[in-house]
C-alpha cells in the first residue's frame, strides 16, 4: 500500500534526524536533551534555555521575536484562537493601547481573536516541553482583560495548567479579575512537578472583540532544583541532595520534595504523615458545625472556581486533600473544624511541630486558625483571608503542659467562588498521641457580632459607640490598631508585630518566615474605605544594619474589583547602621471608589538579626470619602505650590506629574504633564479629577487654562463633565501636534443641576509626545470665542438663529447631505457645524446665522481662519461678518459657489481697535437641491493674515500648512519648534530664516518611541490649475540619516510625486520645484522617518502662476472664486474709528489702570467662580518667539503679585 511506503520513508527520515541531533548533542553536551529547557544555563550563551517558552539568562518571553518563544496555538478551533500581534498605528476600540514590553505600538503581544459563538470557544497557547521544577517555581506575567464589547467575559477568560508527560492536566491558575482597559500583573505558582510538562494558557469564551484577552512578558523565576555548589561542600546549616546541592535543615521532613530526588524526605522516622491520599489518617473530621470538611479530589469537583487546582502532594489533578466550601444549599454556620487525636504534653525544649499546606482562594476563603484543646481552647497560629491560587507552607509550634488536641478551623464566607484547603500534615516526632481521655471545662464563647454593616467597617468613619469600627483597621491611633495588619506572605520572610506594653512600644518587623516562595514578605489592613482625594497614609520606617544595602519596602494598594495595583511608594537601601534611623514617609492614597486594601511588602536581603525593616506610627489622615479639602483657590492653580483643588484618577492607567522649568506661568515654574514618551508609561488614559462642584442654574461658568500637546505622535486631551452617577459628557478635546508652545483655551461648562467633577483626560493613542497643562481657572460667566474651535464635541459657545439651524453633526449623521468627514480628524467620527440650504429647507433669501460669543477687542489687527465645505449646485452664499458691539457689521468672506466634495481654507483680517465684537456666518438661501453649507477649525490667529503665496518662515505660526489628521495617510505630525526650546528631541542647531536657535522650522524627530518608515503629511492649501507655480523650501537632512523626504501633489484624492530626497549633502538646502497642474491641487510634504537622524523643513514658499524661471505661466482670468475682503475690511472700520482714536486710547488707558489696581490691590482679590477670578494673561502674547507670559520690572514673581487671586474682569481676557 502507498501508506505504507511513505510511513517507512518518515521512520528513515526521523532516524537520520534522530541521529543529527544525538550527534550533535555528543559534541556539544550542554544541549542534551535532558539538559535543554531546565532551567539552568549549561551552556556559556545560555543557548540550551533557548525557545523553550523562555530565552536564555533571563528566562523570559516578551513575544519580541517571530519564534515567540516556541510557542505555539493549539486551539481546536480557528473561530477562536491565540496570534501574535501588534496594536497598530491607531488605537483600535478593543484591546491593549499597546504591548507591555516596550509601551510602544509596535510592540508585539500573544492575543485571542474575536470570537462569536453560540457555544464556549476554547483558545490554548502552549508551551515547549520543560523539565521537571523546584518547589518555588513561578510564572510571573502580564495580562490583559477587558470586555470591550460588554457581552461578558465568562467564568474563566483566562486560566493556565500545567500538562504532564502522562497526558494529567491540572489547573494552576484561575485569574481573580474584572474587566480592565489595562495591562495587570499576575503570578502563576508551577510548585515542585517532577516530570517533564508544558504549560496551557486557556481562554474560554462565548463573544468577545480581538485582543480582549491578551498576555505579554512572561518570566520564570526560582525554578531550577539547587544547584551543586561549585568546589564547595553544604555548610553545617544545610543538607545535601543526592542529585547534588543543599537544602536547609527546615526544609527537611517538611512534605515537600526540596532536592528534587526526596533526599530531605528519607530520614524521617517518627514524623507522621497524612497527604489524605488512601484516608484522612487518625484526623477526625467530625465537627459541631453543620459545614463539614471533605477528603476530595479536584476530579471529584465540577466548578472551575472551587478547590485548589490540584493537591500539594503530588501537584496532580487526581491528588487528595481536605477542603470547605460554600455547600450548594448555601451556608448556615460560617465556620468548619476537623481535629487531630489527644496527644501528649510537651514542653519548651521537645515542642510538638505541626506542618500543613493550605490553599486560600477567593472571596470565600475567610481565613484559617489553628486552636490547642485542652480544658479549653485558645488559638496558636491563624492567617486571614485569601492568598490566591497557590499551596503556601504554614509552621506551628506548639507547647502545652496538659493532654491536648489539634483543631484546624476555617471561616467560610458567602461569595460567589472559592474556598480552603489543607494538604500534607505533618506531625513532629514530639506530637506524640494519648491515650487520654479529654474533656472541656468552658466553651470558647463566639465572637461578638459586629457592631455595624459589614460595609461601614473600616471605612474612616466612626459608626459606633467608641469608635469599635474603626478601632483594629491599622491605625495605630487606636489601642487595637496595630492588631488589623495582618501577615499575608507565603515566603520565607514575613511580618511581625512587636509590641512591648511597658516600654509602650510597637512596631511592624520583617522576620524569617516557613514559606516556601522566595517572595517580597507581605502585610495587609482589613478592606478599607472608599477614601476621598485628601487620604493620606503616613508612618515612619527604618533599614538598619551594617550592610549597604538592607532591603526594599513599599506600599500597594489592593483594590477588591481592579485587584493587586501598581506601587504607592516604595524605598530601597538603608535608613541608618543604627536601630534608631527612622525616617517619616507620606503616601498620598487618594480617591478609591471601591474598598481596599493597604499592603506593606518588604524583603531583605539579610533578615535578622543581620538587618531589620521595621514600620511604626501608622496613621491614615483625611481619608473619609466624603471629606474634601478646601483651597483658597478652588480649581485655579498655577501648580507652583502643589495640585490645589485637582487629583488623580485612581481607576485610570496613570497618573499625572509635576514637572519642573516647563510651565506657562513664569516658564521655569511647574507644570503638570504626561510625557506619552516615557518608557515606563502603559496604558489608554491618565485622569485628572477636580473636587466635586456644587450645582449652578444660569449663566454658564468657563474653564480656562493653558496647554500644551507637542510631538509627533501624542494623543489628545480631552475635557470631560463626570456626574456623581459615573456619566461622562465631553466638553473639549484636541489632538494632533500643536508646536512645542503653549495655547490658552477656554472651555464651557453648561448649567449643572447636580453636584458635578470636571476632568482633564489625556488619551495616550501616540506614544511620542508630551501633554501639560497650567494656569487653570474656573470662572463663573460665560467663556469669549476661542482662538481655536475644531468643534470635536463642543460648539464653544456659538449660538444659531435665523430660519433654518446650524447643527453640531459628522459623518455617521443619517442624512444624505453633507461633508462624509470633518476637516479636524478626516474621519466620520469627526465634527463639524453645518446648515441644510436646499430650497425646501431654506427659502431663497432666507438666512441662517451662526453668531460666536463676544471676543475681546485689540489694538493689532488678528486673522481669522476657518475651512468651509459647499456642496451641490447653488449651496446658497456663505458670507462672514465681524459685528462689532456698537456700529455696523463688517463683511469679512463671501463664497456662492458649489466647491466640490472638499474642504476649503479661507482667512481675512480683522481689525476691532479695541472695540469687542462677534463672528457672525451667515448663510442666504438660493433655492437649491439638496445643497449644503459646513464650517470647521474656525482659527483667530494674533497676527494678520499672509498673502497665499508668501513665504511662510513659521516665526508665527504653520501659516497656511497643516498635518493631516487622516490615519490611512500617515501616523506621525510634522512639529514646530525651535533649538533653543527644545529640550528632549535631537534638532537642527538653528533655523534656515534667522539663522539662530531662537528660529521656528518643522521637524520629525528621531526616536525610538515610533517604528521607522513612519509618515508625516503636511498639506498645504487648495490652489488653482497652473501651467507654472514655483515652489521654494529648506530641507535639512543629517547626512548620515535614512529619514526621506517626498513631494507630491494632490488632485482629486491622487497623489503625484514631484520629487523625492534620501541623500543631502549639507545641512540646510534650498529646492526649487516647478509645479504643473491640469487641476486644482494641493501641495504634500511627505516625511518619511528613518530608524535615526532628524528631518526639517523651512521657509516654504509658493509663488502662484509664477514658475522658477520667474515667468508668468498663468494669465489673469476672471475668477467666480470668493472674496477676500478682509483687507476692505480692516480699512474700512479704521476709517470709521479714526474720529474715536482719541477715546479708544483714553479707554485704553483708563483699562490699563484697572488691571494695574485689580494686581496690586488685595481688596479685589477673589479665588471663587461667582467673583470672577481667575488668570488674567494680558501681557501675554501668542507668538512662537516667547512661550510664556512677560513678568513686568514690578512683579517679582507671580505669587508676590497676588497672582492665585487676582481678580480679572471677563473684558480683558484673552481667549485661544
Amino acid at each position: 500500500m502507498w501508506w505504507k511506503g511513505r510511513r517507512i520513508e518518515q521512520i528513515r527520515t526521523s532516524a537520520l534526524i534522530l541521529a543529527f541531533v544525538l550527534n550533535f548533542a555528543a559534541s556539544h553536551p550542554c544541549l542534551s536533551p535532558e539538559r535543554r529547557c531546565d532551567f539552568v544555563c549549561d551552556c556559556l550563551d545560555c543557548d540550551d534555555e533557548q525557545d523553550c517558552g523562555y530565552g536564555g539568562k533571563g528566562f523570559r518571553c516578551d513575544f519580541e521575536d517571530s519564534g515567540i518563544c516556541g510557542w505555539k496555538d493549539e486551539s481546536l478551533n480557528a473561530a477562536y484562537r491565540w496570534e501574535r500581534r501588534q496594536r497598530g498605528d491607531t488605537l483600535t476600540g478593543s484591546g491593549p493601547s499597546s504591548d507591555f514590553t516596550t509601551g510602544t505600538a509596535s510592540g508585539w503581544f500573544m492575543g485571542v481573536t474575536e470570537v462569536k459563538s453560540e457555544g464556549v470557544k476554547t483558545a490554548v497557547l502552549v508551551s515547549p516541553k520543560m523539565q521537571e521544577s523546584s518547589p518555588t517555581c513561578r510564572l510571573r506575567l502580564r495580562y490583559f482583560l477587558w470586555d470591550s464589547g460588554q457581552t461578558g467575559l465568562g467564568s474563566s477568560p483566562l486560566l493556565a495548567s500545567v500538562v504532564r508527560q502522562d497526558a494529567e492536566m491540572a489547573v494552576v491558575w484561575r485569574l481573580e479579575a474584572t474587566s480592565f482597559r489595562g495591562w495587570s500583573e499576575a503570578t502563576v505558582f508551577l510548585g515542585r512537578i517532577a516530570a517533564p510538562f508544558q504549560i496551557h494558557l486557556y481562554s474560554n469564551r462565548l463573544q468577545g472583540r480581538r485582543g480582549d484577552v491578551a498576555v505579554d512578558q512572561l518570566e520564570f523565576l526560582d525554578c531550577a532544583l539547587p544547584l551543586p555548589l561549585p568546589g564547595k561542600e553544604c555548610p553545617a546549616e544545610m543538607l545535601e541532595c543526592k542529585r547534588g546541592g543543599c537544602v536547609a535543615q527546615r526544609q527537611v521532613c517538611d512534605g515537600t520534595d526540596d532536592c528534587g530526588d526526596w533526599t530531605d524526605e528519607e530520614n524521617c522516622e517518627g514524623y507522621r504523615r497524612c497527604d489524605f491520599e488512601n484516608d484522612v489518617c487518625d484526623w477526625d473530621l467530625r465537627s459541631l458545625s453543620d459545614l463539614k470538611w471533605v477528603r476530595t479530589s479536584q476530579e471529584n469537583i465540577s466548578d472551575p472556581l472551587k478547590g485548589p487546582g490540584r493537591d500539594h502532594s503530588n501537584n496532580s489533578v487526581s491528588g487528595h486533600f481536605l477542603y470547605v466550601t460554600v455547600p450548594d444549599g448555601g451556608l448556615q454556620n460560617d465556620w468548619a473544624a476537623f481535629q487531630s487525636p489527644p496527644l501528649e504534653p510537651t514542653n519548651s525544649t521537645h515542642p510538638c511541630k505541626m506542618v500543613m499546606y493550605t490553599h486560600q482562594f477567593g472571596p470565600r476563603s475567610g481565613g484559617l486558625t489553628v486552636l490547642v484543646a485542652d480544658k479549653s481552647i485558645s488559638a496558636a497560629w491563624k492567617r486571614g483571608g485569601a492568598l490566591g491560587d497557590v499551596w503556601v507552607k504554614a509552621e506551628v509550634e506548639i507547647v502545652n503542659n496538659s493532654t491536648f488536641q489539634i483543631l484546624i478551623m476555617a471561616a467560610v464566607r458567602e461569595f460567589a467562588y472559592g474556598g480552603i484547603a489543607v494538604d500534607n500534615i505533618v506531625l513532629s516526632p514530639e506530637c506524640r498521641r494519648s491515650n487520654d481521655s479529654m474533656w472541656l471545662e468552658k466553651f470558647p464563647k463566639s465572637p461578638k457580632d459586629p457592631c455595624t454593616a459589614p460595609e461601614k467597617m473600616c471605612d474612616f468613619e466612626s459608626d459606633c459607640e467608641g469608635a469599635e469600627d474603626e478601632a483594629a483597621c491599622g491605625d495605630f491611633s487606636y489601642s487595637k490598631g496595630s492588631s488589623g495588619w495582618t501577615d499575608t506572605s507565603i515566603g520565607s520572610q514575613g511580618w511581625v508585630l512587636h509590641q512591648n506594653s511597658t516600654a509602650k512600644e510597637e512596631y511592624l518587623y520583617v522576620a524569617e518566615a516557613p514559606g516556601q516562595q522566595l517572595t517580597q514578605a507581605q502585610t495587609r489592613t482589613p478592606l478599607l474605605g472608599p477614601s476621598g482625594p485628601a487620604c493620606t497614609l503616613q508612618f515612619d520606617f527604618a533599614l538598619t544594619g551594617n550592610a549597604a544595602h538592607i532591603g526594599e519596602l513599599s506600599v500597594r494598594v489592593i483594590d477588591s474589583l481592579l485587584g493587586v495595583q501598581p506601587p504607592l511608594w516604595e524605598f530601597s537601601g538603608k535608613t541608618g547602621t543604627e536601630e534608631a534611623a527612622w525616617q517619616p514617609a507620606q503616601v498620598a492614597v487618594g480617591a478609591r471608589k471601591h474598598r481596599f486594601q493597604l499592603a506593606f511588602e518588604s524583603r531583605a536581603v539579610k533578615p535578622r538579626p543581620y538587618a531589620k525593616i521595621q514600620v511604626k506610627n501608622v496613621h491614615f489622615t483625611g481619608c473619609h470619602a466624603n471629606y474634601f479639602p478646601s483651597f483658597s483657590t478652588a480649581l485655579t492653580c498655577n501648580f507652583e505650590d502643589g495640585m490645589c483643588g485637582w487629583h488623580q484618577d485612581n481607576s485610570d492607567n496613570f497618573d499625572w506629574t509635576l514637572v519642573d522649568g516647563m510651565d506657562h506661568t513664569i516658564g521655569i515654574g511647574k507644570s503638570l504633564v504626561v510625557d506619552m514618551w516615557s518608557s515606563s508609561l502603559r496604558g489608554a488614559f491618565g485622569r485628572l479629577l477636580s473636587l466635586p462642584l456644587l450645582p449652578f442654574h444660569t449663566g454658564g461658568h468657563c474653564l480656562t487654562f493653558f496647554y500644551k500637546i507637542y510631538g509627533t505622535n501624542t494623543g489628545a486631551l480631552n475635557v470631560k463633565l463626570f456626574t456623581k452617577d459615573g456619566y461622562e459628557t465631553l466638553l473639549w478635546t484636541r489632538s494632533g501636534a500643536h508646536g512645542n508652545t503653549w495655547h490658552e483655551a477656554h472651555c464651557p461648562v453648561p448649567n449643572q443641576f447636580t453636584t458635578y467633577q470636571l476632568m482633564f483626560e489625556a488619551v495616550r493613542s501616540g506614544f511620542d509626545g508630551r501633554v501639560a497643562i497650567d494656569d487653570v481657572a474656573l470662572v463663573a460667566r460665560p467663556c469669549s470665542v476661542p482662538r481655536l474651535c475644531s468643534f470635536e464635541g463642543q460648539q464653544c459657545g456659538y449660538k444659531s438663529s435665523g430660519q433654518v439651524y446650524w447643527v453640531l453633526r459628522n459623518g455617521h449623521t443619517p442624512t444624505a447631505t453633507g461633508p462624509k468627514t470633518d476637516h479636524t480628524l478626516e474621519t466620520e467620527l469627526g465634527f463639524y457645524m453645518m446648515v441644510k440650504t436646499g430650497g425646501s429647507v431654506l427659502p431663497a433669501g432666507a438666512t441662517a446665522t451662526l453668531t460666536s460669543p463676544v471676543r475681546i477687542g485689540k489694538a493689532l489687527t488678528e486673522c481669522l481662519n476657518f475651512w468651509y465645505h459647499m456642496g451641490s449646485e447653488n449651496p446658497g452664499s456663505l458670507s462672514v461678518y465681524m459685528k462689532p458691539m456698537e456700529g455696523e457689521r463688517v463683511k469679512i468672506f463671501t463664497d456662492n459657489q458649489d466647491q466640490g466634495d472638499v474642504w476649503r481654507h479661507a482667512n481675512g483680517n480683522i481689525s476691532s481697535n479695541l472695540m469687542d465684537w462677534q463672528l457672525q456666518f451667515e448663510i442666504i438661501g438660493r433655492g437649491g437641491k439638496d445643497t449644503h453649507v459646513a464650517i470647521d477649525d474656525i482659527f483667530i490667529s494674533a497676527h494678520p493674515c499672509e498673502n497665499q503665496g508668501s513665504k511662510c518662515s513659521f516665526e508665527k505660526g504653520m501659516c497656511t500648512w497643516s498635518n493631516t489628521q487622516n490615519i490611512q495617510r500617515d501616523q506621525l505630525d510634522w512639529e514646530l519648534t525651535s533649538h533653543e526650546k527644545e529640550m528632549h528631541y535631537s534638532t537642527p542647531s538653528e533655523d534656515h530664516s534667522l539663522g539662530t536657535e531662537k528660529g521656528h522650522f518643522l521637524f520629525i524627530p528621531s526616536s525610538n518611541r515610533t517604528a521607522a518608515n513612519q509618515k508625516a503629511q503636511l498639506l498645504g492649501p487648495h490652489l488653482p490649475p497652473t501651467k507654472g507655480t514655483c515652489l521654494k523650501f529648506w530641507l535639512y537632512k543629517q547626512y548620515s540619516t535614512d529619514s526621506q523626504l517626498k513631494v507630491w501633489t494632490l488632485s482629486k484624492g491622487l497623489l503625484n510625486e514631484q520629487l523625492e530626497v534620501t541623500e543631502l549633502d549639507g545641512p540646510w538646502r534650498r529646492f526649487d520645484i516647478d509645479i504643473v497642474s491640469t487641476e486644482e491641487y494641493q501641495i504634500v510634504f511627505e516625511g518619511i522617518k528613518g530608524s535615526f537622524g532628524v528631518l526639517a523643513l523651512d521657509d516654504i514658499e509658493y509663488t502662484v502662476g509664477v514658475n522658477c524661471a520667474k515667468k508668468v505661466t498663468d494669465g489673469v482670468t476672471t475668477s467666480s472664486k470668493p472674496s477676500n475682503a478682509g483687507g476692505i475690511a480692516a480699512s474700512v472700520i479704521v476709517a470709521l474709528l479714526l474720529i474715536g482714536t482719541l477715546i479708544a486710547l483714553f479707554v485704553y488707558y483708563l483699562r490699563i489702570q484697572m488691571r494695574v489696581r485689580a494686581l496690586t490691590d488685595p481688596s479685589s482679590s477673589s479665588s471663587s467662580p461667582e467673583d470672577g477670578g481667575g488668570f488674567g494673561n494680558d501681557n501675554y502674547e501668542a507668538d512662537l518667539s516667547e512661550d510664556h507670559v512677560r513678568i513686568s520690572p514690578e512683579q517679582i514673581h507671580p505669587k508676590a503679585a497676588g497672582f492665585n487671586n487676582v481678580s480679572v474682569s471677563s473684558r480683558e481676557r484673552e481667549a485661544a
